[in-house]
C-alpha cells in the first residue's frame, strides 16, 4: 500500500509547495538581491547550451520541411512551416529541456545541500521562511530566464532554418521571408511565451521540492537531482500537450 500511496503523497506535497509559493509571492520584503543573483546564475548555465542546441533543432526542421514541401510542390511555404514549427513547439521544448536539465538541477543541488547541512532548519528556528527567502526568488528567476531564452531560441532557430534552407537546399531567400506571415500569427508567439513561463515555473517548483525534501547525505542529493529532472521532463510534455490543445481550440488558425 505504501508503494501505491507514496506517489500520491508526493504529488500532494508538490502541489502544496506550489500553493505556498503562490501565496508567498506578494509578501514583502522581496528578496531582490537573491532574485538578481539567481537570474544571472541560471542564465549563465543555460544561455550557451540553449543557443547551441537550438541551431541543430532549426536545421533539422528546415531540412525536413524543405524536403517535404519540395515533394508536395509547396516550396513557397517552407518559411511559414519552419517558423510555425520553431516558434510553436521547438522553442518552448528546447527552453524547457535546458532549464530543467541545467537550471533545475542546479537549484535542486543547492537547496539539497542546504538541507543536509541543516541550514534550512536553522532558518526556520530563526523565524525565516525558506520558501520566501530561497524558493520564491528562484521560481521567479527561472520564469524570467525561460521567457528570455524562449525568444533567443526562436531567433536562432529561425535564422538556422533560413541558412540551411537557402544555402544548403538552394531555396529562395525572398520566398522564405515573405511566407512568414502566410500561416504564422502573433498568437503563436504569445502561446510560446506562455509555455516558456509555465515550463520555467514547473521546473523551479519541482527542483525546489526535491531539494527541500532531500535526505541521506550527498548520495540523497544526487538522487533528488535525478528525480527532479525526470519528473520535470514528464510534467513539461504533459503541459505542452494541454496548452497546445487549448490553443488550437481557442485561437482560429489561418487558412
Amino acid at each position: 500500500m505504501n508503494v501505491l500511496t507514496a506517489p500520491v503523497k508526493q504529488a500532494g506535497a508538490l502541489f502544496a509547495l506550489a500553493l505556498d509559493v503562490l501565496r508567498a509571492l506578494p509578501k514583502r520584503p522581496f528578496q531582490t538581491k537573491e532574485f538578481i543573483q539567481q537570474c544571472w546564475f541560471i542564465a549563465s548555465v543555460t544561455i550557451v547550451p540553449t543557443a547551441l542546441v537550438s541551431i541543430p533543432f532549426g536545421a533539422v526542421i528546415a531540412l525536413q520541411l524543405g524536403t517535404l514541401t519540395r515533394q508536395l510542390g509547396a516550396q513557397s511555404f517552407t518559411g511559414a512551416a519552419s517558423v510555425l514549427a520553431v516558434v510553436r513547439e521547438a522553442s518552448p521544448i528546447v527552453t524547457a529541456l535546458l532549464i530543467a536539465g541545467a537550471g533545475g538541477s542546479a537549484i535542486c543541488a543547492d537547496l539539497g545541500s542546504r538541507k543536509i547541512r541543516e541550514e534550512l532548519d536553522a532558518m526556520e528556528v530563526l523565524g525565516i521562511s525558506p520558501i520566501e527567502r530561497l524558493v520564491v526568488p528562484r521560481v521567479l528567476a527561472t520564469m524570467v530566464v525561460s521567457l528570455l531564452l524562449n525568444g533567443l531560441v526562436s531567433v536562432v532557430g529561425v535564422a538556422g532554418g533560413y541558412f540551411f534552407n537557402v544555402v544548403i537546399q538552394g531555396g529562395t531567400p525572398g520566398a522564405y521571408l515573405a511566407s512568414f506571415t502566410a500561416l504564422a500569427q502573433l498568437a503563436d508567439l504569445w502561446t510560446s511565451e506562455i509555455k516558456a513561463l509555465l515550463f520555467g515555473m514547473v521546473a523551479a517548483i519541482v527542483a525546489s521540492y526535491k531539494g527541500l525534501t532531500a535526505g541521506g547525505g550527498p548520495k540523497g542529493v544526487g538522487e533528488a537531482v535525478n528525480q527532479a529532472v525526470v519528473i520535470t521532463f514528464m510534467l513539461l510534455f504533459v503541459i505542452n500537450f494541454v496548452v497546445s490543445a487549448i490553443y488550437f481550440q481557442v485561437v482560429p488558425q489561418k487558412v
